[in-house]
């Protein structure tokens, strides 16, 4: 596993791109730094009484383009080097994407499948509570992450409309949609990564309808991936996991089938149409294109060589360690990165902001034709810069991010 931190890791991408623009040095180190990092303990009532303290985050990293936008997570591992590089990555992510947001970042170090609902619910309220001193629909818009949903979302919408006094519908994005949320949301960062599949074959001269794609991680964004893969691109969904384990048939699967079994049984480890492999297994499989859709640094040195993907597509974020990057570059294997690939989470919910603001809501073919035309267009416009350098993909991608938030605080200039 890697010695650096997620947070060092994501500022060695950012000097490795910066390189190839014309930021000056004092400039450079304004955009590596976090604006604002929050760091709240605070206590919650348990169902039994007693009371436990929990520490939560909020990190806006770069605000010059517009406000602080990105997930909020609870997860047992959540510290804030993670909290930092998440709100790092989400910076780029906007700027790849030319949504008018900066990044954002926040979490919760919990295990809330060890919670109640009343125990979870008392827990969202009482951090949003406390990070609500950065928060609002014109200056730092939280959404969904790892462990968080709709229903998460509606209790932080509900809790700041309570404290300001009003219904403040565009506080959150990723809410449901009859309150507010939009449609199309929760197959957003599936879809997106789906776009860049099929661009990503079509770059490497492969057929999608003969190609095979394995899937690592089958939450929310591998199970619509690996679905509008296989029914939109027409690919073979060959391999899939989850944190229990995978299974693999050359055949391929029957997404729908796969995500009823995932749903009923807990996890698609167990089965029964196909041999059972491990995650580290999927990940070195003989297959045209490999998403890996899972936590950070799944692909690593001592794995990249024996990846077999022509073309890696990112559903995570940080799955690809930078000595993996160098490794998987110099054999030619095409890495779409996590701030274009995944991006059609953020792009969506930038959707849903707007319509919130507005009061006046689109229909779901509108939000799916608006969301292939910008990833498109913002595939296209990384692949320019990547062939105008000769350089890997995350790197065209940062290039053209930083230029985007550089140009953005050299106009504003630095108050006061």
């Amino acid at each position: 596993m890697p010695e650096k931190s997620l947070y060092e890791m994501a500022v060695e991408q950012f000097n490795r791109a910066v390189k190839y623009t014309d930021v000056e040095p004092d400039l450079a180190e304004i955009l590596r730094r976090p604006k604002r990092v929050l760091v709240v303990e605070f206590p919650v009532k348990m169902d039994d009484g007693h009371i436990e303290v929990f520490t939560g985050y909020r990190v806006q990293h770069n605000i010059a383009r517009g406000p602080a936008k990105g997930g909020i997570r609870y997860h047992p591992d959540t510290n804030l080097d993670e909290v930092k590089a998440l709100a790092f990555w989400m910076t780029w992510k906007t700027a790849v994407m030319n949504l008018p947001f900066g990044g954002g970042k926040g979490g919760v170090k919990v295990d809330p499948k060890k919670l109640s609902k009343s125990e979870l619910e008392r827990l969202s309220r009482r951090y949003f509570s406390e990070i609500q001193i950065m928060i609002g629909p014109h200056n730092d818009i939280p959404a969904p992450d790892v462990n968080t949903n709709a229903d998460v979302m509606a209790w932080f919408m509900d809790t700041y409309s309570m404290n300001v006094g009003y219904t403040a519908l565009g506080v959150v994005t990723g809410k449901p949609v009859d309150l507010g949320g939009s449609e199309g949301r929760e197959e957003a960062t599936g879809r997106g990564v789906k776009v860049c599949a099929g661009l990503a074959m079509e770059t490497l001269g492969i057929d999608p309808k003969k190609a095979t794609v394995a899937v690592q991680g089958f939450g929310n964004v591998g199970q619509f991936a690996a679905l509008l893969i296989a029914k939109e691109l027409g690919s073979k969904v060959v391999a899939v996991s989850d944190s229990k384990g995978g299974v693999y048939n050359p055949s391929g699967f029957d997404v729908e089938e796969l995500i009823k079994y995932k749903h009923e049984e807990g996890t698609v480890a167990t089965y029964p149409k196909g041999e059972r492999i491990t995650n580290e297994e999927l990940l070195e499989l003989d297959v045209d294109v490999l998403v890996p859709a899972a936590l950070e640094n799944a692909i690593h040195k001592g794995n990249a060589e024996r990846i077999k993907a022509k073309a890696v597509v990112e559903g995570a974020n940080g799955p690809t360690t930078n000595e993996a990057d160098e490794i998987l570059y110099k054999r030619g294997v095409l890495v779409v990165p996590d701030i274009l690939a995944n991006a059609g989470g953020v792009t969506v919910s930038y959707f849903e902001w707007v319509q919130d603001l507005q009061a006046f809501f689109w229909d779901i073919d509108q939000i799916r034709n608006a969301l292939e035309k910008m990833m498109k267009k913002a595939f296209t416009d990384v692949m320019k810069i990547k062939e105008k350098h000769n350089i890997d993909m995350r790197t065209a991608a940062y290039i053209l991010a930083i230029e985007r938030v550089a140009y953005a605080t050299k106009k504003r200039g630095i108050y006061p």
